[in-house]
C-alpha cells in the first residue's frame, strides 16, 4: 500500500484539530483519475465542515480529509478512460465522498475534470473550480442571465463574485457589484459598470430595478437586498438559504444553489481564461502543512481572494 501526506480531521471542532497525516492513497476506479495534487482551493466550505456545521447534509465517516478543488498531474487513469491520460494537467471540483484535495493525491471520477487552463500556473488552476462553477451554476443555470438585464452581485472581489461579474459583462448585463477599499478598483478591472463600496455606501440606496441579485455573504446583506429588485426577478444565494415567505413578499424568486461539479462547465471556464476573457484571482498561498492557519484566516474574515495550498512540486 502506498501513503500520502493529508491534512485530515478525526473529531469535529476548531483549526487546531486539523492533522498532517499519513494516508493511503486512493485507489483509482475504473471511471477515475488518481492525481497527484500540485495545489489545493480553500474553500468557506471546508471550515464549515471541519466544524461539524455540515455533519448531516454531507455525512461521511471520520477522519476525513479536508477540501473541494485542486489543480495536479494525471498519475493514473481507470480502465474506461480514453480523453485523459497520464502526465495531464488538471483541475477539477471533486465530489465530497470521494475524499479531499488537501492531500498528495486524490481520486476523481474523469467526468468532474478538465484540462488545466495553459496560460495559469497551479496555484491560480486550483483557485478556479469550485467558485468558478458555483458562478456558472448561479447565474447562466439558475438565473437564466440574458444581455440588458442589471446584476448586483455582492462581494465583487471575492473568488466566486470575481468570476460572476466577468460572466455577466460578457453575456452583455449591466453589472453593479459590492466590494471595498482597494477592491473597488479590482471589481471596475473586472468589467463591473458600478461598484459601490460597502463601508462608506449602502447598496440599497445606489441599486434598483434589478434583475438578478447574487447574495455570497447572507445575513442583513440579503435581508437589504429584496427591496432593490424588481418585479419578478430572482435572488440567487450561495451563503444563506433564502425564505420563500420573503421572497414571494417582495415579488420575486429566490433560489439556494449548491453547485454539483461538472468538467463541461469547468471546460468552458478554462476555455475563457486561455482566450483571455477571465482571470482568476488567487489571494493568500500556504504550505498544505500550514492549512490551519489558512482555516483561521478565512474564519477571521480578513483573507484576500481564494487562498490556496501548496501540496506538491510542480513538474519541471
Amino acid at each position: 500500500m502506498r501513503f500520502m501526506k493529508a491534512i485530515r480531521i478525526h473529531n469535529y471542532g476548531g483549526p487546531e484539530l486539523m492533522q498532517l497525516d499519513d494516508a493511503p492513497v486512493p485507489t483509482c476506479g475504473t471511471n477515475d483519475l488518481l492525481v497527484r495534487v500540485v495545489a489545493a482551493g480553500v474553500n468557506p466550505i471546508d471550515w464549515k465542515i471541519r466544524a461539524g456545521a455540515m455533519a448531516h447534509g454531507l455525512p461521511k465517516a471520520l477522519p476525513i480529509t479536508l477540501g473541494w478543488d485542486a489543480a495536479g498531474v494525471v498519475d493514473a487513469v481507470g480502465d474506461s478512460i480514453t480523453e485523459f491520460k497520464p502526465g495531464d494537467e488538471v483541475c477539477f471540483y471533486a465530489e465530497f465522498v470521494r475524499g479531499g484535495t488537501y492531500a498528495e493525491y486524490v481520486a476523481v471520477n474523469a467526468s468532474q475534470v478538465a484540462l488545466k487552463p495553459r496560460t495559469l500556473g497551479f496555484a491560480a488552476a486550483a483557485a478556479l473550480p469550485m467558485a468558478g462553477q458555483a458562478a456558472w451554476t448561479a447565474l447562466v443555470d439558475t438565473a437564466q442571465i440574458e444581455r440588458g438585464m442589471r446584476v448586483l452581485i455582492h462581494g465583487g472581489a471575492g473568488a466566486l463574485g470575481s468570476v460572476a461579474v466577468q460572466l455577466a459583462k460578457e453575456a452583455g448585463l449591466h453589472v453593479i457589484a459590492t466590494a471595498s477599499g482597494a477592491d473597488v478598483a479590482l471589481v471596475h478591472s473586472l468589467g463591473a459598470d458600478e461598484v459601490i463600496d460597502y463601508r462608506n455606501q449602502r447598496f440599497q440606496d445606489q441599486a434598483h430595478d434589478i434583475d438578478v441579485v447574487l447574495d455570497t455573504i447572507g445575513g442583513p446583506t440579503q435581508e437589504a437586498s429584496w427591496g432593490v429588485m424588481r418585479s419578478g426577478g430572482i435572488l440567487v444565494a450561495t451563503a444563506m438559504s433564502p425564505p420563500p415567505e420573503r421572497a414571494a413578499a417582495a415579488g420575486v424568486r429566490s433560489a439556494f444553489v449548491f453547485t454539483s461539479p461538472r468538467g463541461a462547465v469547468l471546460a468552458k471556464l478554462a476555455e475563457r481564461v486561455d482566450a483571455g476573457r477571465l482571470r482568476v484571482l488567487v489571494g493568500q498561498e500556504f504550505a498544505l502543512a500550514d492549512a490551519a492557519h489558512a482555516h483561521r484566516l478565512g474564519e477571521s474574515g480578513k483573507a484576500r481572494g481564494k487562498m490556496v495550498l501548496h501540496v506538491n512540486a510542480p513538474p519541471v
